[in-house]
C-alpha cells in the first residue's frame, strides 16, 4: 500500500505534536535548596581569640574569613572582624576613663568587666595602642571606654545599745582545744602569670597538650585566680576536641 507525499507529511506532524505533549506534561524537577550554612564553634571563636591575644592579626583574619564564608551571620565572628578592620574609637565611643591594671588582670577580663564582651579585648588592646594584650602587666594605665562607675558612699549605721551586765556570773564553761587549721596553699603570682603566659603561646602555636600542662601549673601556683581557671578549662575544651577528630 502506498502513501501519497501530503499523507507522509500529516503523518510526520502528528508523532511530532504527540511528542511535545508527552514531554510537556512528564516529570518536573523541584527546586534545588541551598545547603544550611555551617555554624562556628567555640572552640574556633577561642582559637581565633588568642591570635588577637598574642597580636597576630594577620592570622586571625585569615581565619575569621573563612569563619565567615562557612557562617556568615554570626555575631561573634563579626565582633572580632570588627575589631581588627574598624577604628576602635568608633567602635567604642570617644569618653572614656582611666584605670590601673591589678595583679591577675588579663585584657579579655576586662572587657567582660567593663564592656560587657570578652570578645572585644582586642578593641580595647588597640583604643589604648597595645599591640600585644597577653603582654599586660600590672600597674599599667590605660583608658577605659564609657563613664566611670559610681561608688555609693557607705551609709551610717545607728549604734546599738549594749546590754546590761548580767548580775550573776556563771562559771565559765571548758575552753575546747584548739583546731589546728589547715595550712593554705602558697600562693606564686608571678610565677602563675609566667606560666600562664606560656601556657597561652603554647595553645596559640598548636602545642595543645604542653598548653593544658602549663596552664595547669598556673592553677596550681595561684588556685584562687579566676582568669587562669578559665583559660585552663577552655584549653582543656579544643584539647578534647583536637583528640576528638583524630
Amino acid at each position: 500500500m502506498s502513501f501519497s507525499p501530503r499523507q507522509v507529511a500529516r503523518a510526520g506532524a502528528l508523532a511530532l505534536a504527540l511528542a511535545i505533549t508527552a514531554c510537556s506534561h512528564g516529570p518536573k524537577a523541584g527546586p534545588q535548596l541551598a545547603p544550611a550554612p555551617q555554624t562556628t564553634p567555640a572552640s574556633e571563636i577561642d582559637a581565633i581569640l588568642l591570635l588577637l591575644d598574642q597580636g597576630d592579626s594577620g592570622a586571625a583574619k585569615k581565619r575569621i574569613n573563612a569563619a565567615l564564608k562557612r557562617d556568615p551571620m554570626n555575631p561573634s565572628v563579626q565582633v572580632l572582624r570588627d575589631s581588627i578592620d574598624r577604628d576602635p574609637k568608633d567602635l567604642l565611643g570617644p569618653t572614656s576613663f582611666t584605670y590601673t591594671t591589678r595583679d591577675g588582670d588579663t585584657m579579655s577580663g576586662l572587657a567582660q568587666r567593663f564592656l560587657g564582651n570578652r570578645l572585644k579585648a582586642y578593641q580595647l588592646a588597640r583604643y589604648n595602642d597595645i599591640a600585644k594584650p597577653a603582654d599586660l602587666v600590672a600597674g599599667r594605665t590605660l583608658r577605659i571606654p564609657g563613664e566611670p562607675p559610681r561608688i555609693e558612699a557607705p551609709r551610717r549605721s545607728e549604734p546599738r545599745p549594749v546590754p546590761a551586765a548580767p548580775t550573776r556570773v556563771k562559771p565559765a564553761a571548758p575552753r575546747p582545744a584548739p583546731v589546728t587549721k589547715p595550712t593554705a596553699p602558697t600562693v606564686n603570682r608571678v610565677a602563675a602569670r609566667q606560666a600562664r603566659a606560656t601556657g597561652l603561646a603554647a595553645l596559640n602555636s598548636g602545642n595543645v597538650v604542653r598548653a593544658v600542662g602549663l596552664l595547669r601549673r598556673a592553677a596550681a601556683l595561684d588556685p584562687g585566680n579566676p582568669v587562669i581557671a578559665r583559660d585552663l578549662t577552655r584549653a582543656e575544651r579544643i584539647a578534647a576536641t583536637v583528640k576528638a577528630r583524630k
